[in-house]
């Protein structure tokens, strides 16, 4: 079959359908199409054209706590972020009462001056718009009325076709039957778009008035009025943040139009018209806690609408800055500028989360080192070995206490995989030392000796009672830290000491509200005593002692917290640098190394405890001076092993000091010390009927102690 031949079919074919087909019927065929559209559109009106509350259509969002944990005045919650997927605009809600006419007017003048005298559609508008769009041979002019345009923006989208032009006009209708002026008013000046903030849309008057002066929308002057009433019409080619001059003439055409229609009185548009214009920005001030917003969302708390909801947290806006910058700071300096770095700080008498960290960029690496990474405490570990140490089982005594010691010797440990022989961090040997000397100067050896005395299952059993949760396995190294944990769950067990015994549950939300306005609280802090106060008491006092002359004695807090306790961590082959901070109402802990595990060639204290004290003299509490109370239960005694040394004050448990240490001395100190904290004077008084014996003491203890050393170099 040829093309002629398919041609002559196709006509005789079109030339039967038209005899059978009459126009009649086409007609009635359009009729009826036409008519059933219009039902559709005036369905779809009936149905769409509703008005929330402003509030409602606020984009769920994730805030920060609303009273400071410094103390001070309670403040507007910032914006942390919402939800990914989620629409993430600049929106300030107001009610059409706080705004002020002289806004209303300026925005009446220049967008729908017949506003209160029609019924959704100007048809005089829209007649003068289509001459003058004839006239052009485009669409130069608008006639839609604020109704109309509510009605697209809440529903439609800006595409310009016949078809959404009808259904923007039924809607108009449906909501002038539905609703009054002054509520499709206050939905229009809410939902108006002012431009962009950075890559958030602004809407409403109240955003933009924030984002472009700086100032409340009920604060706005004329000049300022009239300014954001001209640029509705196209906000970015009037903005006064782009283009000055252009501002400036449309806001005197928007002042010239309001004089024009007696809205306002000559001599005040004259005035206004001569205000310069300043076009500074005020982007709203903003927190990087996407580790932290990412944590929310994964809770049941994070389970919000796209719109109308709030999530209310207990992250602190300073305290979260302040991190971030110490974070920043810290991987810039040093050779850890690759390094990953994660952060926590914690209020240990709540439980609740005031900074997050949890990787150097977010935007390349998503993965939250604080919450999900486990990795080796090394050292960091130690403070809860001592803890099982002192543990005291009923009427029985503890196996250890801070005075007790412990020899720093060469160990060989046989285990189902082989030898364990561990070693000081410097590689050398001290011989005896007590415990506090083996916490302070972060020894292995000796806390190896600890575990191996108490056995790891207690060490497990106090971690878990502590908060630790990851796997811990019972064997010999678990003492010097060889089991993974994470970041949270290291600063959540400080914080039981911190508080003297106290485990209080990790939160990250305080409340909720729902669309409906309806606020839903997380309830209280939940607390749980753990621990003896007066156990935790004696690892507290060792852990000051790390900072006051020990491996964290770097830190440089500038008394800003009074008391602080901390300790250093480093695992095999410097693969986490790690140090963890506290005082009676903030824990924080740093961890520092590679995802790979590769060595990170520093310790705990070279790596981690700058950035530490980057984070404590960056916060600004008010009154977070206090000092670790002593509680109950613990008594003090005089110890020492020497001439030079006898006589220094040590914390027991009650029942535990011993006695006749040191007889001879009675030890009285100057208030003067040296630069690290140290006395720089001792006066020790002589008991003449003593003195003989505690110096024959302190002679065989120095002969056995030379001989020992002797055989050492030996072997």
């Amino acid at each position: 079959m040829n093309w002629q031949t398919i041609k002559t079919r196709l006509l005789e074919g079109g030339a039967a359908v038209r005899r059978r087909v009459s126009l009649r019927l086409l007609g009635r065929l359009a009729a009826g199409t036409a008519a059933l559209g219009f039902v559709g559109v005036t369905i779809e009106a009936g149905w769409r054209a509703h008005i929330s509350p402003p509030l409602s259509r606020m984009p769920t969002a994730l805030y920060t706590r609303s009273e400071p944990w410094g103390g001070g005045d309670r403040q507007a919650p910032i914006v942390i972020g919402t939800p990914v997927g989620m629409a993430d605009e600049r929106r300030i809600p107001v009610s059409i009462a706080a705004v002020p006419d002289r806004l209303i007017e300026a925005v009446l003048a220049v967008e729908d001056q017949r506003f209160y005298g029609h019924h959704g559609l100007d048809f005089k508008r829209i007649g003068g718009a289509l001459v003058a769009n004839i006239r052009a041979g485009e669409v130069s002019q608008g006639g839609s009325t604020i109704t109309q345009q509510l009605a697209k923006n809440l529903f439609l989208s800006a595409e310009r076709t016949p078809l959404r032009k009808l259904r923007e006009a039924a809607m108009a209708l449906a909501l002038e039957a539905r609703y009054d002026k002054a509520t499709i008013l206050e939905a229009y000046l809410n939902e108006v778009y002012f431009g962009q903030d950075g890559p958030r849309p602004i809407h409403g008057v109240g955003a933009a008035a924030r984002f472009y002066f700086g100032r409340d929308v009920s604060d706005l002057g004329l000049s300022e009025a009239a300014l954001l009433a001209g640029m509705i019409q196209a906000p970015n080619h009037f903005s006064p943040v782009r283009h000055e001059r252009i501002a400036r003439q449309r806001r005197n055409l928007v002042l010239a139009l309001m004089v024009q229609q007696d809205r306002i009185a000559r001599k005040s548009a004259e005035q206004a018209g001569r205000i310069r214009i300043v076009g500074h920005p005020r982007p709203e001030p903003g927190l990087d806690a996407r580790y932290f917003r990412d944590l929310v969302m994964a809770t049941p708390q994070g389970k919000l609408p796209a719109r109308g909801g709030a999530i209310y947290t207990t992250l602190d806006p300073a305290l979260q800055r302040s991190a971030e910058r110490a974070v920043r700071t810290g991987l810039d300096q040093g050779r850890i500028r690759d390094a990953q770095v994660a952060l926590v700080a914690l209020d240990p008498r709540t439980g609740d989360i005031l900074a997050m960290v949890g990787g150097r960029d977010y935007g390349a690496s998503q993965f939250n080192r604080a919450v999900d990474a486990r990795r080796q405490p090394g050292s960091a570990f130690k403070p809860l070995v001592a803890l099982a140490a002192f543990h005291r089982e009923g009427d029985r005594p503890p196996a250890f206490t801070l005075a007790s010691r412990v020899d720093d010797e060469p160990l060989r440990v046989a285990t189902h995989s082989g030898p364990w022989e561990p070693t000081n961090y410097d590689g050398e040997y001290h011989g005896a030392v007590t415990v506090r000397q083996a916490i302070e100067q972060s020894l292995n050896v000796p806390f190896a000796r600890i575990g191996l005395a108490i056995g790891p299952e207690r060490i497990v059993a106090t971690a878990r009672r502590l908060g630790i949760t990851s796997p811990l396995t019972a064997v010999p190294s678990l003492a010097l830290g060889s089991s993974e944990v994470s970041l949270l769950e290291l600063v959540r067990a400080y914080g039981v000491f911190a508080t003297g015994g106290e485990l209080a549950t990790t939160r990250a939300v305080l409340g909720r509200s729902t669309p409906g306005g309806e606020v839903l609280t997380g309830g209280p802090p939940q607390v749980s005593r753990v621990a003896d106060p007066a156990e935790v008491y004696l690892v507290t006092s060792a852990l000051q002692g790390v900072i006051e002359r020990g491996t964290g004695r770097a830190l440089e807090a500038s008394g800003r917290f009074g008391a602080i306790a901390g300790k250093t961590g480093t695992s095999n082959d410097w693969r986490d640098a790690w140090f963890v901070a506290y005082s009676p109402s903030l824990v924080v802990g740093v961890w520092v190394g590679y995802d790979g595990g590769r060595s990170l060639g520093m310790t705990g204290a070279q790596a981690a405890l700058p950035v530490v004290a980057r984070f404590l003299n960056g916060a600004e509490p008010e009154d977070r001076s206090e000092s670790f109370p002593v509680p109950d239960g613990i008594e003090t005694a005089r110890v020492g092993g020497g001439w030079s040394d006898c006589g220094a004050e040590e914390f027991f448990l009650a029942g535990t000091a011993p006695a006749g240490e040191c007889d001879g001395y009675t030890d009285e100190r100057s208030d003067s010390a040296d630069e690290d904290g140290q006395p720089d004077e001792r006066r020790h008084e002589l008991n003449p009927r003593r003195a003989g014996r505690s110096a024959l003491r302190w002679l065989e203890r120095l002969l056995e102690r030379a001989v020992e050393d002797r055989r050492r170099r030996a072997r």
